[in-house]
């Protein structure tokens, strides 16, 4: 027999498979690589998008272009607002932008979570209170989305037939699994205690860390202020990119339908809302009285400059920001 001799090992520490250093840098190239995949599988949608986009009247869209970029601005104050500690201004914005990149590669915002998560931890923020402010980012930002829509539904009631986007026969099918949702939650919570203690706790840390924000104005402003402004911007980039295709629908529609139609997928788990975005944007432009052909196309354009434009740069930020331990 041959004696083999083992490598020693200090006392206290065992050997790493993957070194910390070149786990990192797979993180920095693993953004790209994803954006290259998306890109790929939605390349006809991309040479559609980019030849309307030809066809358009320039002011009009580089008015669109200046308002996508007030998003991640706006992105920025909501996520200040939602803690009482100040935030890098700069790397906040940064992390907006690279969170959007990363929004449209994973599913139901996890990306965008997981990387403002991340964010807020390297900034010093305990983990329960990240998770607490980013929990009512969220909200924050939902109930924006839904008063601004309620508010040009009252003013506007003619501006979008509801029944065009969800069918009557599906209203049915919708509330039966809201409902079935609901009772699985319930129970499991009911029957999983630790869950049950998690979510108490979770809730407990959310509530007093809205409840400090709140007694800060300037806090409180921007948390409201960017929840109401990040939707408005969205809508006027879809109206801004209307107007340059030439699409005859009052502005005032087009921001309805927009906020209708996000609103109804808003849980539909595609990365970015990819497909399901489209989809629903080009129905309710119709169902405002826009035509079928001319708000495909404003539906494509308002994609690539919302979406593909700024993901191989906010990939790139993304991977920067890696690498550079910001997040």
């Amino acid at each position: 027999m041959t004696a083999v001799q083992l490598p020693e090992l200090r006392p206290g520490r065992l050997p790493r498979r993957v070194p910390v250093r070149r786990l990192r840098q797979i993180l920095c190239l693993l953004p790209l690589l994803l954006v290259t995949v998306v890109a790929v599988q939605h390349r006809s949608v991309l040479a559609a998008g980019f030849a309307h986009l030809g066809t358009a009247e320039w002011p009009w869209l580089l008015a669109a272009a200046g308002a996508t970029c007030l998003t991640w601005v706006a992105a920025s104050c909501t996520r200040q607002g939602a803690v009482v500690e100040r935030l890098p201004r700069r790397r906040l914005l940064a992390t907006q932008f690279a969170a959007g990149a990363a929004n449209h590669l994973l599913p139901t915002g996890l990306g965008a979570s997981a990387v403002n998560l991340r964010f807020m931890t390297v900034c010093g923020l305990p983990l329960a209170r990240s998770s607490a402010a980013l929990g009512l980012y969220l909200l924050a930002e939902s109930i924006g989305r839904v008063a601004l829509l309620g508010a040009l539904l009252v003013a506007y009631p003619d501006a979008l037939r509801l029944g065009a986007l969800v069918p009557e026969t599906a209203f049915g099918p919708l509330l039966a699994g809201v409902a079935a949702v609901l009772v699985i939650a319930v129970t499991v919570l009911a029957l999983v205690r630790r869950l049950r203690s998690a979510l108490v706790s979770f809730l407990r840390t959310a509530l007093g860390e809205a409840r400090t924000v709140h007694t800060r104005p300037a806090r409180a402003l921007a948390l409201w202020g960017g929840s109401f402004a990040f939707p408005a911007l969205q809508a006027s980039v879809l109206v801004l990119v209307g107007r340059a295709l030439g699409l005859d629908v009052p502005a005032a529609h087009m921001a309805v339908a927009y906020l209708a139609a996000t609103v109804a997928v808003a849980l539909v788990p595609t990365p970015g809302g990819i497909g399901s975005v489209e989809a629903a944007l080009v129905m309710a432009l119709v169902a405002a009285g826009g035509p079928a052909a001319v708000a495909t196309a404003v539906v494509l354009a308002f994609r690539v400059i919302t979406v593909w434009l700024p993901l191989v740069p906010g990939a790139l930020t993304l991977a920067a920001l890696v690498r550079l331990k910001v997040i």
